[in-house]
């Protein structure tokens, strides 16, 4: 190996350190935004770089395999039976799974995302409400995304075998836009009521990730 080969052995090693340290710090929850554990992480090697969201994703899928074992995959079942559970009865307004239910990269703390289709998002918390669902929290948010503003309705609730979860409604005008994953980097595609009951038959650990 050369002096340039070397060099660049030891850059690659010292990225798979700072994702690591980074995966770390988010898994612990020491941190909670990829940007600043990664700025944390870079700091403790004393080191400019910064890896990608991906390669810290990663690390952050094998440390909670690592610390959750066979539980985690029975604790995916669970989340995704729940998900679909709920679906079910927002099935009306086009339900789509989305976050880390979705991917298959839950880990401790891990909450079921669902994004739905409504211009009143009230009525979907009043259809919560009648099948059971405590509701904790409602808000609006507003994002901007490469000069795109984005406005969505976000419900904070709980399924009704306690586990937390988080409703965003977008508009119907909304509805066809595509969304890039800021963590991975692929198209947000999510599973519909149709492939999550196809999934948990066929493969209910399997992952989506883009690598």
């Amino acid at each position: 190996m050369d002096r340039g080969e070397e060099l660049n052995a030891d850059s690659a090693d010292l990225r798979c350190r700072i994702a690591r340290e980074a995966a770390t710090l988010l898994y612990s929850r020491a941190e909670k935004e990829y940007k600043q554990a990664k700025l944390k992480a870079a700091k403790t090697f004393g080191s400019h770089f910064l890896p990608t969201n991906l390669e810290v994703a990663l690390e952050l899928d094998r440390i909670a395999e690592e610390n959750e074992g066979s539980a985690r995959k029975e604790r995916l079942i669970q989340m995704r039976t729940e998900a679909l559970k709920t679906m079910e009865i927002v099935e009306a307004y086009s339900p789509l799974l989305i976050g880390s239910v979705w991917r298959g990269t839950i880990r401790q703390g891990s909450d079921i995302d669902i994004a739905l289709i409504h211009d009143s998002p009230g009525e979907i918390v009043n259809l919560l409400k009648a099948n059971g669902f405590e509701v904790s929290k409602t808000e609006w948010i507003r994002v901007t995304k490469r000069g795109k503003t984005e406005i969505s309705f976000h419900i904070y609730t709980e399924t009704l075998a306690k586990q937390r979860i988080e409703i965003v409604v977008r508009t119907v005008d909304e509805a066809s836009r595509k969304r890039k994953c800021e963590i991975f980097g692929d198209e947000i595609k999510g599973l519909t009521i149709q492939e999550l009951e196809k999934l948990l038959r066929e493969n209910p650990v399997q992952q989506f990730i883009p690598v």
